[in-house]
């Protein structure tokens, strides 16, 4: 009896609702996966393997001849100051749009907990212009830009610009919300203006997030960069797209391998400066 009362009492009484719950994400998923035409056994066909074994060992070894290399750095600047240069233009837009775009800075929220008609009516507006900007993915905005202002970075720069203000915009915002309103709304009711309440209120609380985030969209960036030189906005994109059409795989394995480095060291800047704002 006291054996069949402790299987009873170990026995998990959410496991029951879990399988439940389960089972329903599993009989929604696959609709989902026959509209996308999700087969996975079609990599494991004998044909299908025996060309992906082709195509890969032309990869090996990587190209290293003197003037690829030089393209291959010419072609990484280029792909750095693309994702460096959109990401600090989207910083001049997205700093004043969350600021207009939080109730963090709201005087009437923080002494009265209740947001002002003005304030909503001004916030919201913004809010909404966020939310189209980064809508719209960033390779479209370069398909777009490159038939405006033809090919090359700057088609990759604007595209880099306009959606990611738009998810700067939108995080920040939140990210002010969600600090101890405490130290502002003491600033504020001290006599000091919004502009000291923001810098000397929430700004300190934040910045560690805040930095966090925006190194993780520069990241973000560079990988997009390389996404947008499919459509002809340079760097490493457009060199992979060429080498891939001349079937160089040795080529491709070298700018495959830069890429992961960038990737690397913008991992490694980020968690830098992160220990430092700890």
């Amino acid at each position: 009896m006291i054996r069949q009362s402790n299987q009873w009492q170990s026995r998990d009484p959410a496991a029951l609702p879990r399988a439940l719950t389960t089972l329903l994400l599993i009989a929604l998923l696959w609709p989902g996966l026959q509209l996308a035409e999700f087969r996975p056994q079609v990599l494991f066909n004998s044909q299908n393997l025996d060309t992906m074994g082709r195509f890969v060992a032309g990869f090996w070894p990587p190209a290293r001849d003197a003037d690829f290399l030089r393209l291959l750095g010419r072609a990484t600047l280029e792909t750095l100051a693309m994702a460096t240069a959109g990401m600090t233009l989207a910083l001049l837009l997205a700093i004043p749009a969350a600021l207009l775009a939080t109730r963090a800075l709201s005087v009437s929220r923080l002494l009265s907990d209740r947001a002002g008609v003005l304030g909503r009516l001004l916030r919201y507006p913004v809010r909404l212009l966020l939310m189209v900007l980064r809508s719209i993915p960033e390779i479209v905005w370069a398909l777009l830009f490159v038939r405006a202002v033809g090919l090359g970075p700057t088609a990759g720069v604007l595209a880099i610009t306009i959606t990611y203000s738009g998810m700067l915009g939108k995080v920040y915002a939140e990210i002010l919300e969600s600090v101890d309103p405490a130290p502002a709304r003491a600033l504020l009711l001290s006599g000091s203006s919004r502009i000291a309440a923001f810098f000397y209120g929430l700004l300190p609380n934040a910045a560690q997030e805040l930095t966090s985030y925006t190194l993780y969209r520069w990241e973000c960036a560079v990988r997009a960069s390389v996404v947008m030189g499919f459509v002809g906005a340079g760097g490493l994109g457009q060199m992979i797209d060429l080498s891939l059409r001349m079937f160089a795989g040795g080529e491709v394995a070298s700018i495959l391998i830069t890429f992961l480095l960038l990737v690397l060291l913008a991992d490694q800047i980020s968690l830098q400066l992160r220990r430092r704002l700890a």
